[in-house]
């Protein structure tokens, strides 16, 4: 029962379309009221909107005639929601609505057509530039910039041959409006719905036009007649690709998959372009066993004229035959490379290829090399035959350049206010281009100048005049000739130049530009003041004395400024090549610390307040030793002689940072003894350090590479500190003795906790540290680290102790005096050298000289 009522619906909205034959109708009720959508299947709904376009409507308007007919209004929208759930594919039917959703023209088979159009050919060998063909360039660079890609986006050519594979978009409009999307199947149909199989293979565009609206205008009337109410479109959709063969001279001759949309172009790219061999200017292209064109790659590269419309089809043949001839042209061209020549190219059909003349080229007349028989001969073409002397295969052009000579020059040099070039007019005098030349300038030497003039054998003179003379009117005036060259020396350029010097207290000594009248307090402040250390009331000027005695080397010259480098009317005048020192106070002194670490009640950095103050002092300064120091382990810590002698400068410079992190450093560290060389090189005294300084610092510098170049492992023997051995337990009981020494800048007492081990170290069985014992000798610690290993050289065994002291084992009579161990020691245990076996050559020599002594003892005995 129910699928009755559900066909007596179906049926009804048949009749409502107007679609359902009559018998059906008048066998049915057409009351619409009735239809209940929910009773109706997917299929069912299908077939109405199938129906509904056959007859032209549209959706919307198939959902506004059912509500006239009398569906009621809730079921016109469930079936509204109905067709929107519907999925109806994207080959089938599609309404004019949903146009706008089609995707864009797409490249069938893209991933075989990569390889060849879009892939970089790498693998390639580069040519050589020199030697350039043109044209390769083209189709062969490594980066592959241009690649003729046919463009997806254009509209479809008129003249484009359908074939398997592409998609067609046919869309009706108008008074009915329908649209299909159908594939070319192998056999060169298209299916299209309700209306069936239509050939269009082999045809254009415009072809297949012509067909499918003839077809289809069987059931849209409205297509044809005088006055049409419904056009019909049809488009390229995707599109197909085809199979090229690419043969003869081509770097990747073979098969190509390549897009309908390509043209020759396109397929030389994919194969690389033609070869070294290969032609530019005559390749076929051969269809059917037909050739249909011949292109000329030139056209393209010269008038960007090339045939870019004709379109491959599937099984074209391109064939790229051997060169026809070439020619070669050098020199002053924009394009200096081989070119193809076809047979009838001249020397203007080349220079056009070669881009035409650079601005220096020599164009009145180019050189040919030709061959003839079995060698070369060498011609000269003039401009005026440019156009009709014909090429020939093997022709090498030259194109000189102009001459590097000027046909009216004249040029001017020195002390002038313009420099340079000048332009040879009739009767140009020497008087006349210095005018020229803006004048002479103030420093201008002008009692004599030189013209350097070129003769006509291109030998050179020297012409030398009095320029005073010629300028007050006194002598003649000298006429300039082509390519003369004159020269006006400065007075600064025939004379010394002069300058004056400062040393010592001043911020910036150094040598500085001598002027007329200067005064001292006038190069002290050119120097940048005086040092806070500097006395103003010893300075010396050191004068240089022309034609003095044998013996006598300088004037000194002693000489007071005033504390603020006020003006001086009685000051000092200096003459050139002064030599002015700058003294430093004699009770002038910079402060000088030193610091206490460890085991002392006030540990920190402390300045020295006399020079005799000492050890102890410091000690006493510090709180005295707390009850965990051990003296006997105390060390002094001092720089070394080669960083103890800086000047007050580098003294000053050094701040209390600086010192802390000397305090911190581990001379065993080799990153730490790289930073010090850095830090050496670094302190080096700069310009306002004293010439004495900067004498030391150069032999420091001397010292340090001489032992860079002889010693390995540099790096290593350099430390900027060394521990001083004390004994800070009598140096504390009786102070001011010769164990109390006197503190110097930078020093650094370091006194550590009572330590308890012994620490082994060397050539024993099992180095490692150890528990002091008291009353035990250092046999006793040799046998705890396991006993000496094989190759340990017991007679250097030595102790070295927690303050840096060093004591090595004695020896008499075999008898060996081992060092005592104390806390914090540390027993170090040499190994022997290497053992150098002597050769049978050596063992020769020495056993026939101890022979030979033999017998002289056992004659003279005789």
């Amino acid at each position: 029962m129910i699928l009755k009522k559900r066909f007596w619906y179906f049926f009804a909205l048949l009749a409502f379309l107007g679609l359902a034959t009559p018998q059906v109708i008048a066998q049915q009720n057409s009351d619409f009221t009735k239809i209940q959508v929910d009773d109706m299947s997917d299929a069912e709904i299908q077939e109405l909107l199938n129906r509904s376009a056959q007859a032209g409507l549209s959706i919307e308007e198939f959902l506004e005639m059912a509500e006239l007919r009398g569906m009621p209004t809730m079921e016109v929208t469930k079936l509204k929601a109905r067709i929107a759930k519907l999925d109806l594919g994207e080959r089938g039917l599609k309404r004019s609505s949903e146009a706008s959703k089609r995707d864009p023209r797409k490249q069938a088979d893209f991933d075989l057509i990569a390889g060849g159009v879009f892939q970089p050919q790498e693998e390639m060998e580069e040519i050589d530039p020199e030697n350039q063909i043109f044209g390769t360039s083209l189709f062969y660079n490594k980066k592959r910039n241009l690649s003729f890609e046919p463009s997806l986006n254009q509209a479809t050519p008129s003249s484009y041959i359908l074939g398997p594979g592409d998609l067609l978009y046919v869309d009706i409009y108008g008074e009915s409006e329908q649209y299909y999307e159908a594939t070319v199947n192998p056999d060169g149909f298209v299916l299209l719905d309700n209306i069936g199989p239509v050939s269009v293979s082999g045809k254009s565009i415009d072809e297949a036009t012509g067909i499918i609206k003839n077809r289809v205008s069987r059931y849209y009337t409205g297509l044809t007649g005088s006055n049409p109410s419904t056009f019909l479109k049809v488009t390229l959709g995707d599109v197909r690709t085809i199979k090229v063969h690419i043969l003869g001279e081509v770097r990747l001759p073979g098969t190509f998959t390549l897009s309908a949309f390509s043209t020759v172009f396109n397929a030389l790219y994919a194969a690389g372009g033609p070869n070294v061999n290969g032609t530019m200017r005559a390749i076929k292209l051969v269809r059917n066993n037909k050739q249909i064109a011949e292109i000329d790659v030139y056209d393209l590269l010269i008038k960007g004229t090339a045939d870019l419309d004709r379109q491959l089809q599937d099984q074209d043949v391109i064939l790229v035959s051997p060169f026809i001839s070439r020619a070669k042209i050098k020199g002053e061209v924009k394009r200096p490379m081989t070119f193809e020549i076809a047979n009838e190219d001249t020397f203007e059909d080349l220079l056009q290829y070669a881009g035409g003349f650079t601005d220096e080229a020599f164009k009145d007349r180019v050189a040919i090399s030709r061959i003839t028989g079995n060698q070369r001969s060498v011609s000269d073409l003039y401009q005026s035959q440019f156009n009709m002397f014909p090429l020939k295969g093997g022709d090498e052009i030259t194109v000189q350049r102009i001459l590097n000579r000027y046909s009216n020059r004249v040029q001017i040099k020195g002390a002038v206010y313009r420099e340079g070039t000048f332009a040879l007019t009739d009767g140009l005098t020497l008087s006349q281009l210095i005018k020229n030349a803006e004048g002479l300038r103030g420093d201008a030497y002008t009692q004599q100048a030189s013209i350097l003039r070129t003769k006509e054998d291109l030998s050179t003179e020297m012409v030398q005049v009095n320029l005073q003379s010629i300028l007050d009117g006194t002598a003649t005036d000298i006429t300039l000739k082509r390519e003369d060259v004159v020269r006006i020396a400065s007075i600064y350029d025939i004379n010394n130049e002069k300058y004056v010097q400062i040393l010592g207290e001043v911020k910036r000594p150094g040598i500085f530009p001598y002027s007329s009248k200067m005064k001292v307090e006038e190069l002290i402040i050119m120097a940048g003041g005086l040092q806070e250390s500097a006395n103003t009331d010893d300075i010396e000027i050191a004068r240089r004395l022309e034609d003095a005695d044998l013996g006598t080397l300088s004037e000194i010259i002693p000489v007071q400024v005033n504390a603020d480098l006020s003006f001086n009317l009685d000051g000092e005048v200096l003459q050139p090549y002064d030599q002015v020192i700058v003294r430093k106070r004699a009770n002038f002194n910079m402060q000088k610390l030193v610091a206490v670490e460890g085991q002392v009640n006030s540990p920190g950095i402390f300045a020295i307040q006399t020079s005799e103050e000492r050890i102890s002092d410091l000690v006493k300064r510090a709180g005295g030793l707390n009850q965990f120091a051990y003296s006997k382990g105390a060390t002094l810590i001092r720089r070394t002689e080669f960083f103890n002698t800086e000047s007050e400068q580098l003294r000053r410079q050094r701040n209390l940072e600086n010192l802390k992190l000397q305090l911190l450093a581990d001379p065993n560290n080799s990153e730490a003894q790289e930073q010090l060389l850095e830090r050496l090189f670094k302190d080096l005294p700069k310009e306002k350090d004293s010439p004495v300084d900067t004498q030391l610092a150069q032999n420091k510098k001397e010292s340090l590479d001489q032992i860079a170049s002889e010693t390995p492992g540099f790096a290593v023997k350099i430390k900027e500190t060394e521990a001083v051995a004390i004994d800070l337990e009598a140096i504390v009981k009786n102070p001011g003795s010769e164990d109390d020494l006197l503190l110097e800048e930078g020093d650094i007492l370091s006194v550590p906790k009572l330590l308890q081990t012994v620490r082994m170290r060397g050539d024993v069985v099992y180095p490692t540290t150890l528990r002091h014992e008291s009353n035990k000798s250092l046999k006793h610690y040799i046998n705890g680290a396991g006993g000496f290993e094989r190759r340990a050289n017991k007679k250097q065994t030595y102790v070295v102790y927690a303050n840096g002291a060093v004591k090595r084992t004695k020896g008499f009579f075999g008898i060996r005096n081992y060092p005592p161990v104390e806390p914090g020691a540390e027993v170090i245990v040499p190994t022997k050298g290497p053992k150098v076996p002597l050769r049978l050559g050596e063992i020769v020599g020495i056993t026939t000289g101890l022979a030979t002594l033999a017998l002289v003892v056992s004659q003279i005995n005789w």
